[in-house]
């Protein structure tokens, strides 16, 4: 029943978009009619995941497929778990889309839209729920190339062009991977289907399988140094697609690294500790690249890369406590990264709506052209705030839950011996700068976006969006409160997913036995006591209101120009990490008894994408120019090219073969 409840949320979902494209584009029948089917097909969804959630079975179904035999799709607690993100913002996605992208202003763009967003959502549902690797790659697919039509809605701007290009490369090379990674699958275990293998699995034929899923699965997860792709499509896209993207398609690729980890058999210590170490560099420096931004966007695009790091460390956690037999570690490590899972999609996707609710407003993403946003658009100041509150792990909202689980683990495994100990004893110290780091980096936005005077006169018109953007935002703000507040709620959902995950290892540990649940609700209810207290006592003991500017820095006629902005507030960080950061700028140069007006300008590239691959492919054109020699467009030089090529071929073929099979011998 909850696998036909969840089939029927992905025929929904590819149904949506199409009735638009029969109706004539200036009608809104169109938009409504896909976010109906799409709040239907969240509802159906969501009613699988739960009800498959709950369950300690997995419901199996098959499609006959003459080209793989029989495909199988499944439903069990960690497919589930998953399942709650993909329907939750893809119900809420096309309503907060009535206000923020609505037909009547986007005639040329707003039902391809809608369209690729119900194909996007139906292949995460496919994905997740498939138990065959041709019915994954099918389901990936769907979503990859959805993806990459989404990201580059707006087509008519370059930076949105180039950012879809450079997603759809990066999602395809992953692709390739995956295609590999499912061949050796099907090499190693005579089947494409995805059931744990053989305690007889050779040790080098695992450690190939775990390089080639890091990287496919890392590159849809934006792991660093694997992220280049994701602070322009995330910057460029739409909002709302913005916030599926870092809230939703993100996890896609942790739920494939989780779940091909858990069918390979007694996976060797240092994978976890691997894991915990790329989830500790990609945290840290995903936040230290997020200080330095200048477009909010792009600033919690770098966010995302922040938090993927926090999910491998619980997800490393996990692993080091399975290769020691600790069945705590592997409880608080597992649930510490499926609940930041949960959490991140919430407060990630709240924050993205929230920015894309100011740019509808102000018409801008640079943060400092802003300021003053709050009077204009309390309940986006609001909603704005509770997501940056959780999403720097501070209780009490959700973010500090996960983190919380996370921080569990690695004390546990620092109080023992060996170089697990080592691994999780660094974790603590990274995981507590990379927290340190997002306070001072949302103390910025908030600061300078939504407090003081409004530095444009853009943002001084500003006003606040209407319902059907403020409704997904204050769903989406509820659920970081309900899961901060009531952490004991997610603990079944848990306790399920990480027995799915030891499958044929037997059960974990019930993670009510291990973390005081009970004591986090209590102080959370007691922190909202305290400020809600505060508040009325702030409120009663205030004087009559007054008008007058928020700053006036000793100035009797201050301006808005004399306020902190993001370059100014964040300064001393990022000459902290400019090793790594390496800004660059373009100070005033005074030449003149009296000059003229002027203007500081500073930005911080990508260090993959900016500083590696784009002069790299520069530099190999260059290299390579010298080829086109060869093209003369006489058919015998090109046929000499085969021959040559079909010999050099021939040559390396079975040198080849012998190192295969050396390899594979191992």
């Amino acid at each position: 029943m909850f696998l036909d409840l969840t089939i029927l949320a992905i025929v929904l979902a590819v149904c949506s978009g199409l009735p638009g494209l029969f109706l004539p584009r200036s009608t809104v029948w169109g938009e409504r009619i896909a976010a109906a089917f799409m709040v239907f097909a969240a509802i159906a969804g969501l009613a699988g995941a739960v009800g498959g959630g709950c369950s300690r079975g997995a419901a199996t179904g098959f499609f006959p497929w003459p080209a793989a035999g029989h495909g199988v799709v499944g439903l069990d607690p960690l497919s589930a778990f998953f399942l709650v993100p993909v329907y939750l913002m893809g119900g809420l996605g096309p309503i907060y889309g009535l206000g923020y992208w609505p037909q009547r202003r986007h005639m040329g763009n707003g039902r391809k839209l809608r369209l690729f967003w119900g194909l996007m959502v139906a292949g995460m549902g496919l994905l997740i729920i498939s138990r065959h690797g041709l019915i994954f790659l099918l389901g990936w697919e769907f979503m990859a190339l959805s993806a990459f039509f989404l990201v580059s809605t707006e087509d008519f701007r370059a930076e949105s062009r180039q950012a879809g290009w450079v997603y759809l490369i990066a999602t395809h090379v992953g692709t390739l991977t995956l295609f590999a990674l499912f061949a050796l699958w099907r090499h190693a275990t005579g089947s494409y289907l995805l059931q744990p293998a053989g305690p007889d699995l050779r040790l080098g034929m695992m450690n190939l399988f775990f390089v080639l899923a890091l990287l496919g699965f890392g590159l849809k997860a934006g792991v660093m140094p694997l992220h280049f792709w994701l602070p322009g499509a995330h910057a460029n896209a739409p909002s709302h697609v913005s916030a599926m993207l870092s809230g939703v398609v993100l996890k896609t690729g942790i739920y494939g690294l989780v779940r091909w980890l858990s069918l390979l058999p007694d996976p060797p210590a240092a994978w976890g500790g691997f894991i915990l170490a790329l989830g500790a560099i990609s945290g840290l420096l995903g936040v230290v690249f997020a200080i330095g931004q200048h477009d909010l966007k792009r600033l919690l695009a770098y966010h995302s890369v922040e938090n993927i790091g926090i999910i491998l460390m619980g997800l490393g956690v996990a692993l080091l406590g399975r290769s020691a037999g600790r069945p705590e570690w592997i409880a608080l490590g597992l649930a510490g990264c499926l609940l930041h899972v949960w959490n991140h999609s919430c407060f990630k996707s709240l924050l993205f709506l929230c920015a894309g609710a100011v740019v509808h407003a102000a018409h801008t993403r640079q943060i400092d052209r802003l300021g003053g946003i709050a009077k204009a658009m309390p309940w986006t100041a609001a909603f704005f705030l509770t997501g940056a509150v959780a999403i720097c792990g501070l209780p009490p909202l959700n973010g500090f839950v996960s983190e919380w689980f996370v921080y569990l683990g690695l004390l546990k495994g620092a109080l023992v011996s060996g170089s697990s100990c080592m691994a999780t004893l660094i974790g603590v110290p990274v995981l507590a700068m990379i927290g340190a780091l997002a306070v001072a980096c949302f103390v910025k936005v908030y600061g300078v976006v939504f407090l003081g005077e409004p530095r444009t006169r853009a943002a001084r018109r500003a006003l606040e969006v209407p319902f059907s953007m403020r409704l997904p935002m204050g769903v989406l703000a509820s659920c970081c409160a309900l899961i901060g507040v009531a952490p004991l709620l997610a603990a079944p959902a848990l306790d399920a997913a990480t027995a799915c995950w030891l499958a044929g290892e037997g059960g974990g540990v019930p993670l009510a036995c291990i973390a005081p649940l009970g004591m986090v609700s209590v102080m959370a209810l007691s922190l909202i006591v305290c400020a809600a207290g505060l508040t009325v006592l702030l409120v009663r003991c205030a004087a009559a209101p007054r008008s007058g500017l928020t700053w006036d820095c000793g100035y009797a006629e201050p301006t808005s120009r004399m306020q902190y902005t993001a370059g100014s507030f964040a300064q001393m960080i990022v000459l902290l990490f400019r090793g790594v950061l390496r800004p660059k700028g373009r100070l005033p140069h005074m030449t003149r008894l009296f000059p003229q007006e002027t203007h500081v300008h500073s930005h911080v590239d990508d260090a993959v994408l900016d500083r590696v691959l784009l002069p790299g492919g520069r530099r190999i054109e260059e290299w390579f120019a010298w080829f086109h020699r060869f093209q003369r467009g006489l058919t015998q030089h090109y046929v000499l090219y085969i021959l040559l090529t079909l010999l050099a071929f021939l040559c390396t073929l079975f040198s080849f073969r012998q190192f295969v099979a050396q390899w594979f011998t191992r």
